[in-house]
């Protein structure tokens, strides 16, 4: 086997050009027939059909993959230029059987924010419990449980104005998130968020934290001096989506504003109840989670739906996808092999290895699908936890 670092070469025709910032690593296989191309070319031929595969699963938008200029294998170093979302590509093995050549690459692939390859499917999302970064400010209203009531209300929003989002409840329990991220300790998020996902069913896990929920100083009716004193309540409020599958962060937002607090300050209040949600300050909350409810739409609308495998069997699966998340028979998804791996300062990450199998579904329920391969062959070394990725 052989390790070559290339300077990427390949000339991406992308439908959308927006990228998000972190990479993720896919390896993938691509084959060529040799005939009267040279080995270079075939090989060249090869890694494109190989990035092709590596790129669809991933989720970019790619129209073509032209033809490499200039594309000549000297001293070890595939000379060629790319523009795109692929950061960097290895060719990390290669095999010549009578006249057909087989590469094995891996490339480092920037994912796009909007791709839109997989827009009738809705993601599912775990929401926690949020934290209430200063619980004395509750005091005012006796509002401590303002922490899992804007997360009910979130649900609420999301599933019946979600159009890519189907939301899932974890209220019982309180998380760690909050005291991990205060204490900068990632890996442990990763492993809260991937035992989250695979304990629930959900592509992705979303934390939150309430950062202030105090009073101004100033009055709002300072000049009626014969009324009690009104006051403007701050809410301050950030989102943060996690992936469940690999515990990488995706997205994060925070929302702020202030509305009157019309409640008599020693006045004790039902977050739950209609009278808060309501108010001045209750819809001020409200309009906010609608706005949530669109930015979480707008950020995993496109994204690649990713089912774990649940059961594999001859040439038969079951994913953890279903008619809930807008699974529909006839539906084909490509299959990955998990396959995570450490770099050379010990830091873990996960990476795909593209299957050439894909299967279409035969049967769906409320929460899982079966499906069975396009040309009934047996699928091999897929196992279950392994990915069905429709892009």
């Amino acid at each position: 086997m052989r390790n070559i670092t290339l300077t990427l070469a390949l000339v991406i025709s992308l439908t959308l050009i927006t990228f998000t910032c972190n990479a993720q690593w896919y390896e993938a296989q691509g084959y060529a027939r040799i005939d009267k191309d040279s080995i270079e070319i075939a090989r060249t031929k090869a890694m494109e059909n190989a990035l092709k595969k590596a790129l669809l699963v991933a989720g970019a938008s790619v129209s073509s993959i032209q033809q490499v200029v200039n594309g000549l294998l000297t001293q070890d170093q595939l000379s060629i230029r790319a523009s795109g979302s692929v950061n960097s590509i290895e060719l990390i093995d290669e095999l010549h059987s009578g006249n057909m050549i087989s590469v094995t690459i891996r490339a480092d692939i920037f994912p796009q924010e909007k791709k839109c390859f997989a827009l009738d499917f809705k993601k599912s999302i775990l929401l926690t419990q949020s934290h209430l970064n200063h619980r004395e400010q509750a005091n005012i209203g006796n509002i401590y449980q303002l922490d899992s009531a804007v997360i009910r209300q979130l649900n609420q929003k999301i599933r019946s104005q979600g159009s890519y989002s189907a939301s899932k409840l974890l209220l019982k329990n309180s998380t760690q998130f909050s005291r991990l991220k205060n204490s900068f300790n990632e890996e442990k998020i990763k492993q809260l968020t991937i035992s989250l996902a695979d304990t629930t069913d959900s592509q992705y896990i979303l934390f939150s934290e309430i950062n202030d929920i105090s009073f101004e100083q100033q009055r709002s009716n300072s000049w009626k001096i014969w009324q009690q004193g009104t006051y403007p309540r701050n809410f301050d409020f950030t989102l943060y989506l996690y992936s469940g599958m690999n515990g990488e962060l995706v997205w994060q937002n925070s929302y702020q504003n202030t509305a009157i607090w019309g409640f008599n300050k020693r006045e004790k209040l039902d977050v739950n109840g209609t009278i808060f949600w309501q108010s001045n300050y209750g819809n001020m909350i409200s309009a906010l989670l609608d706005n949530m409810v669109n930015d979480i739409d707008e950020n995993i609308m496109c994204e690649p739906s990713e089912g774990k495998i649940l059961q594999v069997k001859g040439n038969q699966i079951v994913i953890n996808l279903g008619r809930h998340h807008g699974v529909k028979i006839g539906d084909e998804f490509s299959l990955l092999h998990s396959n995570s791996f450490t770099n050379a300062k010990g830091k873990s990450y996960a990476g795909y290895n593209v299957s050439p199998f894909k299967v279409k579904v035969t049967k769906v329920t409320k929460q899982s699908a079966t499906a069975i391969t396009l040309d009934n062959a047996l699928l091999g070394n897929i196992q279950i936890n392994d990915l069905a990725v429709r892009y």
